[in-house]
């Protein structure tokens, strides 16, 4: 192919045996049997009432369902609504309501849930569809049953609006505007060129976190715009991860440092039992990666271990593998598209080296806060916006972070950085997870205390708690030492690597 079609849509008209997807149960789909799909339940949202700038929400696992929504989706000018299916009815309630969605698509596995959320958001018995069997909602078929499989008129670019995780309040959608113009106007897949990844070029992407996230959507997308094939995880195991490497020569993906971690705590045979050689970018983000961590992946994986910094409101930087190791700690220098710029309290720019709140400006086009005006206009200096981050600038324009703004602590007006102290806990054999909090002191204001899950075979108590804060005393100044230490079964992560901390925190 001398010319390759700009996006999936155009390259499934033109070749529509191409195989493009493996699903969780290993079964191939087609581009023409995809495209099929994708028209058809574009149909059946219109006929359903959606019309531009409209949204949908869905509550999906991984699989190609998913995808024939983001597809739908994007070339009929609506807005999908990803939902995180691990949610309480309540919260996937707010956010049905307050996306205006005018369906929900649920699957049969989170029946109860998708129930009550959509009775709470007062969804219309005829605007529920399921992905297999629950009660009062119609069938997924019935959506896309009896529609044309052809390209629908009137196509126009629609986006994905991800909901923010809800840090402090509710959570809220970051909406971007819609341009009014034809998908084929927009490059598609163009923002895997940050990352040097080619259009076709034999590449296989593997999906191993959940759809819902923003840039695990975003990344699985571009790739499918790009002619790209994806293998689909439904569920993530160190060691499957390994397998479907091998089997089918994925060549990159998108994965988090929790990820990492646990591939690390497998046997060694078990880890020289694959061969992983076909990875050509394992690009991670979305949380920090200890130092230790990163370098044990490099070594195993080899340069293709690559970091990116961004958020569900945008992005970004970018670090190869040979940026880290010569500026270990960074997360890389902006994108071609994107600027970065750390700023004091006031708004006014650092020089290199200073600590302060990290904001970006993307050239692709700004957002705001779905119904949130004052959430919109406190997150901005200017053009450039903020998700609360802290970090340095190094004199070649590298960036540092350091730690959330709201998990800073501040223990007798000295600041404390959390991610420094969970680095040297999780270089500790017996720690799988590791999360450090501030607790109230009535001297100090706020005193250091560790929350660590166990890894397997360690007993929790308190002799390993003693060996675990000696560790600590051994590699941290004593004003960063916990003070306190908890044991917990599971750490409150989402399938993406973050971290819940508010969880914690009500403890």
């Amino acid at each position: 192919m001398t010319e390759i079609p700009n996006g999936f849509w155009a390259q499934a008209a033109a070749d529509p045996g191409r195989r493009v997807l493996v699903t969780p149960g290993g079964r191939g789909w087609s581009a023409g049997r995809l495209h099929a799909a994708a028209n058809r339940l574009v149909h059946g949202l219109r006929a359903a009432g959606l019309r531009p700038g409209d949204a949908f929400a869905v509550v999906l696992p991984n699989g190609a369902e998913f995808l024939t929504a983001h597809l739908a989706a994007t070339q009929a000018g609506f807005y999908l609504v990803p939902v995180n299916h691990h949610l309480v009815a309540a919260e996937i309630a707010w956010i049905v309501a307050d996306s205006g969605a005018q369906v929900l698509i649920a699957h049969e596995r989170w029946a109860d849930t998708a129930i009550a959320a959509a009775d709470e958001a007062g969804l219309p018995d005829e605007r529920r569809y399921a992905v297999g069997a629950i009660p009062g909602f119609r069938p997924y078929a019935a959506l896309l049953g009896g529609h044309p499989d052809g390209p629908p008129e009137d196509r126009t670019l629609g986006w994905v609006m991800n909901y923010t995780s809800g840090t402090t309040g509710r959570p809220r959608g970051v909406r971007r505007p819609l341009p009014g113009k034809p998908p084929e106007e927009t490059h598609l897949g163009g923002f895997l060129g940050i990352f040097g990844i080619k259009p076709f070029d034999g590449h296989t992407h593997l999906v191993c976190s959940p759809l819902y996230h923003t840039a695990v959507l975003q990344f699985a997308a571009a790739s499918l715009h790009l002619g790209h094939r994806l293998v689909v995880m439904d569920g993530w195991s160190p060691e499957e991860m390994l397998r479907l490497v091998e089997t089918y020569g994925c060549t990159h993906t998108h994965m988090v440092p929790t990820q990492f971690h646990r591939l690390l705590a497998l046997p060694e045979d078990v880890r020289a039992a694959y061969d992983v050689s076909s990875l050509r970018h394992a690009i991670h983000g979305a949380a920090p990666c200890p130092d230790h961590i990163k370098r044990a992946m490099i070594d195993w994986w080899g340069r293709c271990v690559e970091e990116y910094y961004a958020a569900s409101e945008g992005g970004g930087t970018f670090a190869t593998a040979e940026e880290w190791l010569k500026k270990p700690g960074t997360v890389g220098k902006a994108w071609p598209i994107s600027e970065i710029a750390v700023l004091d309290d006031d708004g006014k720019p650092l020089p290199a080296g200073r600590l302060g709140t990290v904001y970006l400006r993307m050239d692709t086009g700004g957002f705001s806060y779905h119904k949130d005006e004052d959430k919109t206009r406190e997150s901005r200096v200017g053009d450039f916006f903020t998700v609360g981050d802290l970090g340095f600038l190094d004199e070649d324009g590298y960036l540092f972070l350091r730690d959330r703004k709201i998990d800073l602590i501040i223990s007798g007006g000295v600041n404390i950085y959390p991610a420094e102290i969970e680095a040297v806990l999780l270089s500790h054999p017996a720690v799988a997870d590791a999360a450090v909090i501030g607790v109230p002191h009535e001297d100090w204001g706020e005193e250091v205390k560790a929350v660590v899950e166990p890894a397997g075979g360690r007993e929790a108590g308190e002799e390993l708690a003693a060996e675990l804060l000696a560790h600590c005393a051994r590699h941290l100044a004593g004003y960063k030492r916990p003070r306190s230490l908890e044991f917990i079964a599971e750490m409150p992560r989402d399938p993406n690597g973050k971290l819940y901390k508010r969880h914690l925190r009500m403890n």
